[in-house]
């Protein structure tokens, strides 16, 4: 047996001096003492030191010592490979001899300090840490079980995956049955510790619990009603991921389950009701929801309701008793970073507007960002949402009584919930609400005037889920008063008003439109007025109202009047942003929107906007080549500046077309993107191929000599794992061969494979099948001998993409591609042509030549046939598609 390691006396009050001044609040010693921790970290005994002071040195006061440990424990995530074996054996015989200090805070430490080692790969190379800790829950010494317990609660959140493998010889066999004869424990600590390290197998289906699930839920049932909080939590829990898991099992209780859950969802523990509460949640998702819930709505309801008010804690955290803050700066730990949305390319459908396949704007966390994200009233509504997704009209039997009295209450943190409760609804019970419209608009319209800041808030939010309605109805009745109102919460003294009236104006104008035209004068006076006002925080709300406003308005922007209101404020803010700052991501957006709404318009702003955009594109590549050259020099740069700036030059290329020509001859711009189609990050490919489509349309004279490079990497992107990705190289292809024509023969073979595999997939998102079909048929316009041939393994389901979209330039060169390649190649539309019929009939009008074209086939293939199989054919039609192409075509 080697000696015992001890300290040397100086190099330990050293190290008990930098423990005590790290605890310092001010921010200069603090760094002098991170610095000095890492020239300590170059002496191999120095963790020595670090777990000799949490364990052994019992004289010291416990956040010193616990400090200590936790230094080590970011020691260990670091530099854990480089430890001397000697090192890191001593940390861990220290750690198992002292699981059971007396001091809660030190046992926590210790553990850790444990899980950190195990989840380092160390489990393997620890193999007596599992049995030992196991060993210790017998313990007769209380701190002993409970650190124990604590150590592998910490081991089976942190190494789930690892324990149920053959890499350790499948230990959960053994530590599951041992955990469930905790539950009966006499701690309640321990008896917690035992569900919540069980609770960690149920997601996974580990075959080890699933054995044992019958004991497991009985073991439950019993603790169900425990005099601890954080028992009843962890039981909720459980019963929660069972749901998903194992409904099988938990049917046969389900009456009683419902009864435990109404009563936990009112506990008294905001921590345990919260749990509860995601009980409903979580039950909306499963078939069975209706069935086994549809008895006890009437209880279900009012307790769902009941949470929805404001506590008094969430009221003092919100400040909501200050009204007027507008003055105040923003705390910017409170700025949310914001994610860019990557421009993706999307056909027009009949109807109107693009449809956007994931639209989760307007979920329920709109309101109360900033307390502790997750909390009950959140959960309850959105609770009360999906379930009124579920129940529809039967659920509003429930809500109407009860929305009455809230709704005109005289305490206004009742009439608040009321109001959240009527938009939580709004989804799932729209059509039976319709009758109550009438009189709840106005209502709700009064109550932005409301004195309280929380209820403006909270009302305008709910008046943007009913915006679709009031947009339906004419304009002077519900819209006109609506806009005025929501203008002036713009303008709200409070700031939680501004950021609520703001998002509710973007989906207001999403719903309007083109309605809001006359108004434009009106609502730019009040967007541009609030420029001026605003702090920092809801300046970023305020941009995407500005570019939702140019998305809905479009063209109708570009008149000399509104751009000398809107211009002069945005390129102020776009001078005084510096390149690193990341509040450019939204104004870029914004400004990707007006330049595509104005054109022409936005020409006298153009120069200065595009050469800062390829700066920062240059700027992010230069960056990240040094970053991947020296990554311990230099930092990886933050991508999204050059995504949001490629979006920005996608749209300066939609907006003004040919006129980018000269700025893009003048730039590097096509070196930067042939580098950036090549970054392994998907959204930044995914933008670079939106903008060489834009591009390509715009000004093909300086892309057409880059396409022989260009093509392959085009090639090698379309893979629909990554849609987005796909879709937009899919589409850049096509906007290529239109421009390229019959010279887009040689790289016919690198795509074309690819794109048949795309459309004959199952389970592709609709844009994509879109763009896919549509790419397909120009390169049968350009290269029909190329394509022809493989005209029937892509015929059907190229007309059922492409039956709903709307006539434009698209729809119309994918047509002449599929004609063209039809009279190469016949037989290939044989069997499915029924199909193509169908596809035809979906054009409104067609222009005169391809109608032509259409007019030929059909016909062609009549007299082929001959009149008595014609009939027959004729026969299978639906009606309407036969009256179209006799009326249209003469068949």
């Amino acid at each position: 047996m080697e000696c015992e390691w001890k300290p040397d006396e100086q190099g330990l009050q050293q190290i008990l001096q930098l423990l005590k001044e790290s605890q310092s609040p001010d921010t200069s010693t603090q760094r002098s003492v991170q610095q000095r921790l890492e020239q300590l970290n170059q002496y191999p005994d120095f963790n020595n030191y670090l777990i000799f002071v949490l364990t052994k040195l019992k004289s010291e006061d416990e956040p010193t010592r616990s400090l200590s440990g936790l230094i080590l424990k970011n020691n260990v995530k670091a530099h854990y490979q480089n430890f001397p074996n000697g090192v890191s054996d001593f940390i861990k015989s220290e750690c198992l001899q002292n699981i059971g200090d007396s001091s809660p805070l030190i046992r926590a430490t210790v553990g850790i300090l444990i899980t950190t080692i195990a989840s380092k790969g160390e489990l393997q190379n620890w193999p007596e840490l599992l049995p030992k800790l196991c060993l210790l829950l017998d313990s007769e010494d209380y701190n002993t079980c409970e650190g124990a317990f604590g150590a592998l609660q910490k081991i089976c959140e942190d190494s789930a995956e690892i324990l149920d493998s053959d890499m350790l010889d499948r230990p959960l066999n053994i530590m599951i049955p041992k955990f469930l004869q905790f539950f009966k424990h006499n701690s309640p600590k321990i008896r917690s510790h035992a569900i919540a390290c069980v609770n960690q197998f149920i997601i996974s289906r580990t075959q080890a619990l699933m054995l044992h699930i019958d004991p497991f839920i009985e073991n439950l049932f019993a603790l169900a009603t425990d005099e601890e909080p954080e028992v009843r939590k962890n039981v909720c829990r459980a019963l929660v991921m069972l749901l998903e898991v194992r409904l099988d099992r938990l049917l046969p209780h389900m009456h009683n389950i419902i009864e435990y859950m109404l009563q936990r969802t009112q506990d008294q523990d905001e921590n345990v009701a919260l749990e509860a509460c995601e009980f409903w949640l979580t039950l909306a998702e499963q078939p069975v929801c209706k069935e086994v819930l549809c008895g006890h709505l009437s209880q279900l309801t009012p307790v769902l309701v009941n949470g929805m008010k404001y506590s008094e804690i969430d009221i003092i955290l919100l400040k909501g008793d200050i009204e007027e803050d507008e003055a105040i700066p923003d705390n910017e730990q409170d700025i949310r970073p914001r994610f860019h949305r990557s421009r993706t390319v999307a056909q027009q459908h009949e109807g109107d507007g693009i449809e956007e396949e994931e639209d989760e704007d307007d979920e329920l966390d709109d309101d109360d960002d900033t307390i502790s994200d997750w909390n009950l009233r959140k959960c309850s509504a959105a609770a009360l949402d999906v379930l009124a997704n579920v129940f529809r009209e039967e659920l509003l039997l429930h809500i109407l009584p009860l929305l009455k009295e809230l709704l005109f209450h005289p305490e206004w943190v009742v009439k608040e919930s009321g109001i959240l409760v009527l938009g939580a609804i709004a989804e799932g019970c729209m059509q039976g609400m319709i009758p109550y419209l009438p009189e709840l608009i106005p209502h709700l319209v009064q109550c932005l005037s409301d004195k309280k800041a929380l209820v403006r808030s909270i009302t305008c939010w709910t008046l943007s889920r009913y915006a679709h309605w009031v947009v339906s109805q004419p304009p002077d009745v519900y819209l006109k008063p609506l806009m005025t109102e929501l203008l002036k919460r713009i303008l709200d003294s409070n700031k939680r008003v501004q950021e609520a009236a703001c998002s509710a104006f973007a989906t207001l104008e999403e719903e309007a439109c083109t309605e809001l035209v006359p108004y434009l004068a009106f609502i730019l006076d009040t967007l541009v007025f609030a420029f001026n006002k605003y702090q920092h925080k809801n300046l970023l709300i305020l941009y995407d109202a500005i570019g939702t406003l140019a998305d809905s308005v479009g063209h109708h922007l570009n008149k000399p009047e509104y751009i000398q209101m809107l211009m002069p404020p945005l390129i102020q803010k776009w001078n005084q942003l510096k390149d690193e700052d990341k509040d450019l991501f939204p104004l870029l957006e914004c400004l990707s929107s007006v330049a595509t709404a104005l054109q022409s318009g936005f020409l006298p702003y153009c120069e200065p906007v595009y050469q800062r955009c390829v700066n920062l594109v240059q700027k992010t590549l230069a960056q990240a080549m040094l970053h991947q050259s020296q990554p311990d020099q230099y930092e990886a740069p933050d991508k999204d500046f050059m995504i949001v700036a490629l979006d920005l030059l996608s749209g300066l290329a939609e907006g003004l077309g040919g006129t980018i020509e000269q700025l893009v001859a003048r730039s590097n711009i096509l070196t930067l993107m042939y580098q950036c189609m090549q970054d392994k990050m998907p959204e930044v490919r995914q933008s670079s191929f939106a903008l060489l489509g834009d591009l390509t349309k715009a000004c093909f004279q300086h892309v057409k000599p880059c396409i022989a490079d260009f093509m392959p990497i085009l090639g090698t992107n379309l893979n629909p794992e990554l849609i987005s990705v796909c879709n937009n190289a899919t589409w850049a292809i096509g906007e290529i061969s239109i421009q390229m024509g019959p010279e887009m023969q040689p790289y016919i073979a690198m795509v074309l494979h690819q794109l048949v595999e795309i459309i004959n997939r199952p389970n592709t998102p609709k844009t994509l099948l879109e763009n896919t079909a549509i790419t397909i048929g120009r390169l049968g316009y350009v290269c029909p001998q190329e394509v022809a041939p493989m005209l029937q393994q892509f015929i059907r389901p190229w007309c059922t993409s492409l039956r709903n979209i709307r006539d434009n330039e698209e729809k119309d060169s994918a047509f002449r591609g599929i004609c063209t390649m039809i009279s190469v190649n016949p037989g290939g539309v044989v069997q499915d042509f029924i199909f193509f019929c169908d596809a035809v009939a979906s054009w409104v009008n067609p222009k005169d030549d391809l109608r032509d074209m259409f007019c030929k086939i059909l016909h062609g293939f009549k007299n082929q046939v001959g009149e008595e199989n014609w009939r027959r054919f004729a026969d299978q039609f639906p009606m309407p598609l036969k009256e179209r192409l006799a009326t249209f075509y003469g068949v």
